[in-house]
C-alpha cells in the first residue's frame, strides 16, 4: 500500500524553486532529507560522511534543479544524486586511508550510563549493518527507518518488489544474527 502523495506535489515546489522560491526547496529538503540519509548511510556505513554527503547532494541538487528533467519524480532524481556522491565520497575515502576522527562528546540529557549503553547499541548496530551488501543496507534503512514501500524501493533501486522484500528478509535474518537476542533484549527497555 503506497503513501498518499506529499501535498504540495515535488513537481509544483520544483516549478517554484527553478522561479527562485528558496522556501520550496526548503520544503523538499525537509520531505526527504531522512531518505537521503538512509541512502548515504547504507552506501557509507558512517554517520558523518553521510550527513556531509546529503549537505552536498542537496546544494548540487538546487545548483543543478534545471537538470531534473520530470519533475514529479524529482526524488528518484534526488536519491540518484545522493548515491552517487556517496560512491564517489566512498572512493575518495579509501584512497586517502585516513583514520577516522573521533566525533566530538555531546552533552549528555540523560544518565552517563545510558548515553554510553545507546552509544554502545549505535556501534554495534552501524557494525551490524556494515556487514550486509550495499543493496540489503539501503533496503533496511529505506524500509524500516524511513517508511518507504516496497513498491518504491523497487523503482529506486531498479529491482522487482519481490525482490526487494527477499533482501530486506535476509537483512534481518542477518541483522538478528549478528546482534543476537540478549543485546536486543538489553535495550528493548530504553
Amino acid at each position: 500500500m503506497s503513501s498518499p502523495s506529499p501535498t504540495p506535489p515535488d513537481a509544483d515546489l520544483v516549478a517554484l524553486c527553478l522561479r527562485g522560491d528558496s522556501d520550496a526547496f526548503d520544503v523538499l529538503v525537509r520531505r526527504y532529507y531522512r531518505s537521503a540519509f538512509a541512502v548515504a548511510l547504507g552506501v557509507l556505513g558512517n554517520r558523518q560522511d553521510a550527513e556531509d554527503v546529503v549537505q552536498d547532494a542537496f546544494v548540487k541538487a538546487v545548483d543543478r534543479l534545471e537538470d531534473c528533467r520530470e519533475t514529479s519524480k524529482f526524488v528518484q532524481w534526488l536519491m540518484m544524486i545522493v548515491r552517487n556522491r556517496a560512491l564517489s565520497h566512498r572512493t575518495y575515502r579509501k584512497i586517502r586511508e585516513t583514520s577516522e576522527l573521533l566525533p566530538e562528546i555531546a552533552e549528555a540529557e540523560d544518565s552517563p550510563y545510558i548515553d554510553a549503553a545507546r552509544s554502545e547499541l549505535a556501534d554495534t548496530l552501524q557494525k551490524a549493518l556494515a556487514t550486509l551488501s550495499q543493496t540489503q543496507r539501503e533496503i533496511v534503512l529505506l524500509h524500516d527507518m524511513d517508511g518507504w514501500t516496497h513498491r518504491d524501493i523497487s523503482e529506486r533501486l531498479e529491482i522487482t518488489e519481490v525482490r526487494s522484500r527477499q533482501h530486506l528478509f535476509v537483512a534481518r535474518k542477518l541483522l538478528r544474527e549478528r546482534l543476537g537476542p540478549s543485546l536486543l533484549r538489553e535495550y528493548s527497555n530504553d
